[in-house]
């Protein structure tokens, strides 16, 4: 009696380890390489840059309250990490692309930086909005924006009122969505 239900004990340990995942997600990476050598890791929480005293409408203030932080890392590019930038673009792609959790909703490419934008929820309530972006020049990096029933229209909408010169890049042109803080 003593066998069998050591047999059974070792039989339930074997398939309870197997069937834990060992599949790694967004957020243990983005925890990963907090603090990490080399890495720009950071969370910002949205609800702390809008002031009551922001002068933009109505419509994008509530934009803004649907979207709760930002989390990020991003690893440049320099001469001595080639490894690293590879290893590091390997590892996201794999999280992003081998996961159905996971919805393409755009790429591009822009001045040799290929973008993949992802999201979760549906199209009518997104949860979470990811860009992936990698450059040989610049670096690999992944954004995460979190929130709760975003519109993906009215995201749009907020992010083209914003009128940006990627060649002339000025963070002043977000001030009006910020101002006051």
């Amino acid at each position: 009696m003593k066998k069998i239900t050591t047999i059974l004990s070792l039989v339930f340990v074997m398939v309870f380890a197997s069937s834990c995942k060992k599949e790694k997600s967004l957020q243990t990476y983005l925890v990963d390489t907090s603090g990490k050598e080399g890495f720009y890791t950071g969370d910002l929480p949205i609800s702390s840059l809008l002031s009551a005293k922001a002068d933009v409408s109505k419509e994008v203030t509530e934009t803004i309250k649907s979207i709760k932080k930002i989390n990020f890392a991003f690893l440049p590019k320099k001469a001595d990490n080639t490894t690293a930038y590879e290893t590091e673009k390997a590892k996201l792609k794999n999280i992003l692309e081998d996961n159905n959790r996971y919805k393409n909703l755009m790429s591009m490419k822009a001045k040799g930086m290929n973008v993949k934008v992802y999201y979760t929820g549906s199209t009518e309530s997104i949860d979470e909005v990811i860009a992936f972006a990698y450059s040989k020049k610049s670096g690999v990096g992944v954004a995460r924006l979190l929130g709760e029933n975003m519109n993906p229209a009215k995201i749009i909408e907020m992010m083209n009122s914003i009128k940006v010169d990627a060649d002339n890049l000025n963070l002043e042109q977000f001030s009006a969505i910020f101002k006051g803080k």
